[in-house]
């Protein structure tokens, strides 16, 4: 099922080599999962009102069967794409050089939600057969506003993880001390669970 693919720029200027990538890159995605139902991408340079650090931001949504895939990448690209805006650069090298960081940054941000789609498409399979084979660790911080918290694992690792990586949408109901399983991912800022999963209650009173 080839995806319908739609775009948006925000604070850039649209560019139809940017879309050609884009929709490059979603249709392999189908190689990892067949049946993708829609492709939602923004691409932009976040507002933050002259603080330095401003960068490209990437946001992929894959609407698949019961549910959707979000992932978000924000490399520090903008900064330098704003500078050479605002100094009016016009060397076909400068110009190239930020072509190259914005495709790095669309080809990160569509690798890893392969990434997702992969996981997916195991538990759709039946490949991840049973939730008890999975790492277990405990909900140690959350932040509900900002929509993420951190697990804290059995070997006491501190790992982050985001509302949307919690299965069944029961990110409302998790609460410091929940048990949980889950899969690991190396993130851009370190260790992430890509998908967390709540112990069954029964279970979650046997654990440690």
């Amino acid at each position: 099922m080839k995806p319908q693919v739609q775009i948006t720029f925000r604070s850039m200027e649209p560019s139809k080599a940017v879309e050609e990538w884009i929709r490059n890159a979603a249709a392999k995605l189908e190689t990892f999962y067949s049946q993708i139902m829609g492709c939602r991408v923004e691409v932009g340079i976040p507002h933050r009102h002259h603080k330095a650090g401003s960068s490209y931001r990437i946001r992929i949504e894959l609407t698949v069967p019961h549910g959707n895939i979000l992932v978000k990448r924000e490399p520090g690209l903008g900064t330098r794409y704003r500078q050479l805006r605002e100094q009016q650069l016009t060397k076909q090298a400068d110009i190239n050089s930020v072509r190259k960081e914005l495709r790095r940054a669309i080809d990160d941000a569509f690798k890893a939600a392969g990434r997702r789609l992969q996981d997916f498409a195991r538990r759709q399979r039946g490949d991840v057969k049973r939730s008890a084979s999975l790492p277990v660790a405990r909900v140690s911080k959350i932040l509900r506003q900002e929509g993420y918290g951190f697990l804290t694992s059995e070997d006491g690792r501190e790992i982050y993880f985001h509302k949307n990586s919690v299965f069944g949408r029961a990110f409302p109901r998790l609460k410091m001390g929940t048990t949980v399983h889950f899969v690991e991912e190396q993130g851009e800022k370190g260790l992430q669970a890509s998908t967390v999963r709540p112990v069954a209650k029964r279970a979650n009173a046997s654990v440690g």
